[in-house]
Formats: structure tokens, C-alpha cells, sequence
């Protein structure tokens, strides 16, 4: 019988690599084939409370799962512990396994209103946060966080707080929210939370190969690897695998899947949502021989041009 690599709570967790929280892209048919490839939480795209609360049109759609994605991570963002308090407990009747608080998003109009990022400069408030989401929902509450600000760089003191508020696990991307997506990642700070935690760390950052996964658990001996940009256009990163891994068959067929399923599932949009992977997935090509292909609405001429690619031209 497989043993669990690690808890959450009491919920077992079978596996080192996990598909980020990507706003935009992390949707049911992303996840989908992240799963197929191992990854062993399953986390929405995160998600405003105040949203929630107000039953914004798109909530149904972000925080939907498929009935057999398990654990099911819910990630909830805002700057007050009453808010997100507030929409953790509307969205228990969706079955979350987990809630998970995202502390770490850079952009202006998160991390502007302290939240996202911004709510590692009030520590108080993830104290009250944790507190009291852990002790009144059912399910494990955890966080993902950065380094901080610049001059800031208090990912140590925030992961303490959260541990000692009942955090069940953090994940963190080792850079300041002013450094965003740029510079290397803080793969050293990683290997301190975890040091300093006794509650589950995943590590996230500057995974670009199977090769850079085992590379963070060895050197910083988190719990698991969170790959964000390095999937998109790339599943098979997830499962260990690296493209030239495939034959020009198994590449097309993959992308055919991830087309079909975005199709069946976002209807008339979902050709459309798809440009944005399949950008990344054909991105060896030159942009004049993709341009006439993401111009297309309609999945079957879609599949029709991009099997046109094969098999020669597919990079291996």
C-alpha cells in the first residue's frame, strides 16, 4: 500500500509536485491534466472573498472541481480575517478538503489593498486570521506566502505566526513582492522556513525541469514542489517528464486532449481561453506559422491546423 510523503491536518498527501494556484489558468481542465501527471493537491485559481460574499457571477466557475479532484484546495484572498472568515464559511457547502490563504500575490490591485502580499505587513491579522478560521471551519487552513517587501523580508516571523495560529501547511515563493516573477528565487529561505516550521512547507519558484524538482527537495528538503509557469504549455513537467520525452504523436495528442476539454468544458470560449496555453505549447514554432492557428474559434479546424504541425516539425 502507498504510504502518504506527507499530512495535512489529518489528510494524507500522496505525492511531491503540486500544480500552483495560477490566476487565469488553473481552471478544471488545467487541473485536469495536472492530476493525470501526479499533481498531488488540487488548488483552485485564488479567489476574492469579498466575491464570494457578494456571489460575483464567476465564483461558481472558479471554485468549481471535478468529483474525483482530492484534496480539493480552495485559496481565498483578502486583507480582513473577518471577510475571509466570513467567506470560508459560505463556501463549505462546496465541499472544500482545505482553505488555503493567499499571502503571496504581488499584483498592485491585491497586494495595494493589503491583501495577496500585502497582508505580510499585518501580522496581527494573520494571527486573527488563523485563529479564527481554524477554529471554526472543519477543514485545515493554510497559507502561501513570499518573502515579504523589500527591506522587508519577514517570511520567517508571518510563517511562525501562522504555525502558532494553527496553520496546517505554508507554501512559499521565495521572492519579494517587488521582485514579482524576476531575479532567481530564494531557494536558501525555503530551506529556513522550513527548518524553523514543524508543519508541512512547499516550496515554489524557478522550476523550469524534472531536474530543478528534485533539485529544490534535495537542497531545501521541503515537503513538495509547487510548478506555476513551467506547466503551462508543459503538464508533463509535473509527472517528471520532459518533452523530448514524447514523440511527436504523444505531444499532438495531449494538446488535442487539453483543446477538447477546454471546449466541452467553457463552451463557445473555451477555443478562445485555450490561446493562451496553446501559445506555450507551440512556443518552438515561429510566431508567422502560429498566427493564422490562433485565429481559429472552432475546436475541429483547430485540431485540423495544429495536427498540420505534425509530425515532423513537432520539437522532440
Amino acid at each position: 500500500m502507498r504510504e502518504p510523503t506527507f499530512f495535512v491536518d489529518q489528510i494524507p498527501i500522496y505525492g511531491d509536485v503540486i500544480l500552483a494556484p495560477m490566476a487565469g489558468y488553473a481552471d478544471v481542465p488545467m487541473r485536469a491534466l495536472a492530476r493525470s501527471f501526479g499533481s498531488a493537491m488540487q488548488y483552485t485559481e485564488f479567489v476574492a472573498a469579498e466575491e464570494i460574499l457578494t456571489e460575483h457571477r464567476n465564483i461558481p466557475r472558479l471554485l468549481d472541481f471535478k468529483a474525483d479532484e482530492h484534496p480539493r484546495v480552495m485559496q481565498i484572498f483578502s486583507n480582513s480575517a473577518e471577510t475571509l472568515l466570513a467567506a470560508a464559511h459560505k463556501i463549505l457547502p462546496l465541499a472544500p478538503d482545505i482553505i488555503d490563504i493567499n499571502m503571496g500575490c504581488s499584483t498592485k490591485r491585491v497586494s495595494g489593498r493589503g491583501a495577496g502580499v500585502g497582508m505580510m505587513k499585518q501580522p496581527c491579522e494573520v494571527a486573527k486570521t488563523f485563529e479564527r478560521l481554524t477554529k471554526e471551519l472543519p477543514v485545515p487552513i493554510t497559507g502561501k506566502i513570499r518573502l515579504g517587501w523589500d527591506g522587508a523580508e519577514n517570511f520567517l516571523e508571518i510563517g511562525r505566526i501562522a504555525q502558532e495560529s494553527g496553520a496546517a501547511l505554508l507554501a512559499i515563493h521565495p521572492r519579494t513582492k517587488e521582485q514579482k516573477y524576476s531575479g532567481r528565487a530564494n531557494w536558501d529561505a525555503i530551506a529556513a522556513l522550513k527548518q524553523s516550521l514543524s508543519i508541512p512547507v512547499i516550496g515554489n519558484g524557478d522550476i523550469a525541469t524534472p531536474d530543478d524538482i528534485d533539485a529544490m527537495l534535495d537542497y531545501t528538503q521541503c515537503d513538495a514542489v509547487m510548478v506555476g509557469r513551467a506547466a503551462i504549455g508543459n503538464p508533463w513537467v509535473i509527472g517528471r517528464k520532459n518533452r523530448a520525452d514524447l514523440s511527436p504523436e504523444q505531444y499532438f495528442e495531449l494538446i488535442k486532449l487539453h483543446a477538447t476539454e477546454m471546449d466541452a468544458y467553457h463552451g463557445e470560449r473555451g477555443v478562445i481561453l485555450f490561446r493562451k496555453h496553446l501559445k506555450r505549447y507551440l512556443r518552438e514554432f515561429s510566431a508567422e506559422q502560429i498566427r493564422p492557428i490562433l485565429q481559429i474559434t472552432e475546436l475541429e479546424p483547430l485540431l485540423d491546423a495544429i495536427k498540420s504541425l505534425q509530425p515532423h516539425a513537432y520539437p522532440v
